[in-house]
């Protein structure tokens, strides 16, 4: 059982670390090869599928070909929003996957540790202040206010969370979820804020992004949260060796070569980014996260060098899925429910089922 705490460290001889530590053994780069096939076939199906099937039926070739309204349908509405599903999925899948690597905790995610409220406070404050001092919805080099801030708060929460459950250099898991339940509360109250001082109009805005939606972003910020998500996860997916040697113990770690405090550095930076770029243009969707990494961990092991680059692939069509089935499972009723809102429905109740399961409750 992975421990809540690094305090309870893994000792050599335990078998909890014998079995980590066999997973070496077990690792191959033409099985990660192999699964990595798998996840990207995978994920090309789920974006078909998704742009392919909705409300209006569309024909095939004519949705291909870009003829008629079926192509414009296909090309224009559809395709980008799978691809926003799949930007968003991918990057909180493999920061989730990183932080609970990182953490030697099973409960770190993206949202629960309030690296998804701190993004959606900057980029509330974004929009309060484009909308009262009369600012450019385009800031410098054409990064939008609501990008920049929702970056600056992920990063800010970052730092506190470290700030605050750091120890002589070593980063504690329960102090982080606590320290992320704070954060999130602070960042809950500056977002109603946000929302009393604007006009009801673009509070409305305002809170229809933060419900966790997969809209129809310009061409340009969906780029540019792709570009963020692609850069975070092939930075995780490049530590992911260094995360799965800190998982024998911060001092095995190192005294394998592994700078510890370098390590943590960049995979919470990399983290900041690719959630960062998420909430940026889908608002707030929780437990994602959570739910990809610890699917993937009960059938391919705790390795985060498998785990870490699978979870980018299978997140993003996870999301794209989970997306599509909302859309279509809900027609009938005339309207079309938050993924945000889906995935809360899934990953709390796994979050308490792993939460009874590592405080020793039967499972």
């Amino acid at each position: 059982m992975t421990p809540l705490d690094p305090a309870e460290a893994l000792e050599p001889g335990d078998a909890a670390w014998e079995g980590r530590a066999a997973s070496f053994g077990r690792y191959a780069p033409a099985r990660l090869l192999r699964l990595l096939l798998w996840g990207a076939a995978g994920l090309a199906l789920a974006l078909f599928a998704s742009a392919l099937f909705g409300g209006v039926p569309l024909r095939l070739g004519d949705a291909l070909a870009g003829r008629g309204p079926d192509g414009a349908i296909f090309w224009s509405l559809r395709l980008p929003r799978v691809a926003l599903g799949a930007i968003v999925g991918a990057a909180l899948c493999a920061s989730g996957a990183a932080l609970q690597g990182l953490l030697q905790n099973p409960l770190a995610d993206p949202f629960v540790l309030g690296v998804s409220g701190g993004a959606a406070a900057g980029g509330a404050v974004a929009v309060l202040a484009v909308d009262l001092l009369g600012l450019g919805e385009r800031g410098i080099l054409g990064l939008s206010p609501r990008v920049a801030l929702g970056f600056a708060g992920a990063l800010g929460s970052v730092a506190v969370v470290r700030a605050l459950a750091s120890r002589s250099g070593r980063l504690f898991g329960a102090a982080a979820l606590l320290a992320g339940a704070v954060l999130n509360a602070l960042a809950g109250a500056l977002v109603l804020l946000a929302e009393l001082a604007l006009a009801p109009a673009r509070a409305q805005e305002l809170l229809f992004w933060l419900q966790g939606n997969l809209g129809y972003p310009p061409p340009a910020l969906l780029w540019l949260a792709g570009i963020g998500a692609l850069a975070s996860c092939v930075l995780l997916a490049l530590l992911a060796g260094r995360l799965e040697l800190l998982s024998l113990g911060e001092e095995e770690a190192a005294q394998l070569g592994v700078d510890v405090r370098g390590t943590t550095r960049w995979v919470l930076a990399a983290c900041a980014l690719g959630v960062s770029a998420a909430v940026a243009v889908s608002g707030l969707i929780g437990f994602v996260g959570l739910l990809v990494p610890h699917l993937l961990q009960m059938r391919l092991g705790p390795d985060r060098r498998l785990v870490v680059p699978l979870s980018a692939l299978w997140g993003a069509a996870f999301l794209v899925l989970a997306d599509a089935a909302g859309r279509l499972t809900f027609l009938p009723l005339g309207f079309e429910p938050p993924v945000g809102a889906l995935t809360a429905l899934l990953g709390g109740p796994l979050f308490l089922w792993i939460l009874r399961r590592e405080l020793g409750g039967p499972a």
